[in-house]
C-alpha cells in the first residue's frame, strides 16, 4: 500500500512539473517580442507602438542600423507613396485648409542620381485672383534650366506675403518629398528661386529652409524682416535692377550683398554667395537674371555640414539638419551655433533650454566616445549608442536618407547631457498625411 501511495505521489509531481514547464514555454512564446522584419511583416494598422519594442530601444550595431535605415525607409515610403503620388499626377498639394497647385516641365536627361528640382515662385501678392494666376502662368515659361524638373507653384492665398505664411514650409516639404519618391529626383539638387513676390519668398524661405535646398536665387524681391544668418551652408544669388527703387528693393539687396560679405570674412568656407544689381535696370531685368538658374545648378546640398548657424524664423522648424528642438521651447530669434570635428561638438551659441544633436557613422566614428563643449568647456564625454528609435524618430520627422540619424545626444541649460533618451509618448512630426 505504501509502494503504491509513493507511485501514485511520484507520478502527480511529474505531472505537475511538466504542466508547470509547458504552461512556463507557452508563457515564454506569448511574451516573446517580435524582431523589426516580424514588426514590419504585420499590416500597418495592426502594428504595436513601434517605441515600446525592444528591438527599437535596445543598443544595436553599426551594421544592424544600416539594415534598419532601409526597412524601415522603405516601409514609410509604401505608406505614403500612394497619396505622394496621387498629388503629384494631379498637379496640386493640400495641407489644411491651403491647396497649392503646380505646373511642372522637365529639361534634359536625367543624371544617374536622378533629375535636379527647381522650385519657381511666381510674382504678383496682394491683389486680385488674376493677376496672380497670370504672373503663375508666366513663371512656368521664364526660366529654362539645362537639366531638371521645373516646377512653378500657385501660391494658395492672394495676399501681399503669399509665399512665406507657414503652410508653404509644410507644402514644400510635401512637394520635395514627392519629387524624390515619386519622380525621383535627387535630394541633393533641389533649388529655389522666385521673382518679385517670389523673391520675397526666397529671401524669407531660404534661411529658415537652408537644409532642403542645394542653392537658392532670389530676384527683385524685398527681404523684409528676416536675416542671412541660417544662409551659412547654402549659396544664394541676389538679382536686381539698380533702378529698382520701390520699397528701396535695390538698396536692401546692396545691404545684404554687404551683410553677406561680412559673413563670409569671419567664416570664409561659408556663406557663398553672388549678389548682382544690375545697371539702368528697374524691377523687369530683361532675362539677365536667368544666369541665376545656371549658376545654382553648380552646387549640391551638403546635408551633414561641419557647422550650422540656426536662427528662427517667425514661422518656427523644429528640425535643421542635424539638430532639433523642442516645439514648445521654440521663440523667434532664438539663435544656435554648432560645430563638429572628429568625433568633438562644440555649442558656440544656444538660446534653446533643451537642444537635441543627432548623430551617425557619416558623422562621427561612434564606436569612440563623444566629446561635447559648450564654448569649449567639455560638458559631455562618452558614448552615444545606436538604437533603431532614433532612425525611425529622424525618418517620421524628414523621411530623406542623407538627414537620418541612429544617436541623439540632448543638452540642457547648455551644461545638462544625456545621450539616446528612450520615448514612451509618440514623438511630433509630420512625415505623411
Amino acid at each position: 500500500m505504501n509502494r503504491f501511495l509513493f507511485l501514485l505521489v511520484f507520478i502527480a509531481s511529474c505531472l505537475f512539473q511538466l504542466g508547470c514547464s509547458s504552461t512556463t514555454g507557452r508563457t515564454e512564446r506569448t511574451v516573446k517580442e517580435p524582431s523589426l522584419e516580424e514588426w514590419l511583416a504585420i499590416a500597418p494598422a495592426n502594428r504595436s507602438y513601434i517605441y515600446d519594442e525592444s528591438f527599437c530601444t535596445k543598443i544595436s550595431s553599426k551594421k544592424e542600423i544600416e539594415i534598419a535605415k532601409k526597412l524601415l525607409f522603405e516601409d514609410l515610403k509604401k505608406q505614403g507613396l500612394d497619396q505622394l503620388k496621387q498629388s503629384w499626377e494631379n498637379k496640386s498639394f493640400s495641407y489644411g485648409d491651403f491647396t497649392m497647385p503646380i505646373k511642372i516641365k522637365t529639361f534634359g536627361e536625367a543624371p544617374k542620381e536622378g533629375h535636379s528640382l527647381y522650385i519657381s515662385m511666381h510674382g504678383g501678392g496682394g491683389a486680385a485672383p488674376a493677376v496672380n494666376d497670370q504672373q503663375w502662368n508666366n513663371q512656368i515659361n521664364l526660366y529654362q534650366p539645362k537639366e531638371g524638373i521645373y516646377v512653378a507653384p500657385r501660391a494658395p492665398t492672394d495676399t501681399w506675403n503669399l509665399w512665406h505664411q507657414a503652410h508653404i514650409d509644410v507644402l514644400f516639404d510635401e512637394l520635395i518629398q514627392a519629387a524624390v519618391l515619386v519622380a525621383g529626383v535627387n535630394p541633393n539638387k533641389i533649388y529655389l528661386t522666385g521673382y518679385s513676390a517670389g523673391g520675397d519668398g526666397t529671401f524669407q524661405l531660404a534661411p529658415r529652409m537652408a537644409d532642403r535646398f542645394a542653392a537658392a536665387a532670389m530676384m527683385a524681391g524685398h527681404p523684409n524682416e528676416t536675416t542671412p544668418d541660417g544662409l551659412r551652408n547654402l549659396p544664394f544669388a541676389i538679382f536686381m535692377g539698380a533702378k529698382d527703387a520701390a520699397y528701396k528693393r535695390n538698396e536692401e539687396a546692396e545691404k545684404w550683398g554687404k551683410l553677406l560679405d561680412n559673413l563670409q570674412k569671419t567664416d570664409p568656407k561659408a556663406y557663398i554667395h553672388n549678389v548682382q544689381v544690375v545697371p539702368n535696370k528697374g524691377h523687369w531685368m530683361d532675362r539677365v537674371d536667368t544666369v541665376g538658374i545656371n549658376w545654382m545648378a553648380q552646387f549640391s546640398r551638403n546635408p551633414l555640414p561641419q557647422k550650422i548657424v540656426w536662427k528662427q524664423d517667425d514661422c518656427h522648424h523644429e528640425t535643421f539638419y542635424w539638430l532639433s528642438l523642442n516645439k514648445k521651447e521654440i521663440k523667434t530669434g532664438q539663435r544656435i551655433v554648432v560645430e563638429r570635428k572628429e568625433n568633438t561638438i562644440n555649442i558656440l551659441e544656444n538660446d534653446s533650454e533643451t537642444l537635441s544633436i543627432y548623430l551617425n557613422d557619416d558623422m562621427f566614428n561612434l564606436d569612440l566616445p563623444i566629446i561635447i563643449q559648450y564654448q569649449g568647456k567639455k560638458i559631455f564625454e562618452g558614448f552615444a549608442t545606436r538604437t533603431i528609435q532614433t532612425v525611425y524618430k529622424s525618418l517620421e520627422q524628414r523621411m530623406d536618407k542623407n538627414l537620418t540619424f541612429c544617436s541623439e545626444i540632448i543638452v540642457s541649460d547648455n551644461q545638462t547631457v544625456k545621450a539616446n533618451v528612450t520615448y514612451s509618448m509618440p514623438v511630433p512630426g509630420r512625415t505623411f498625411r
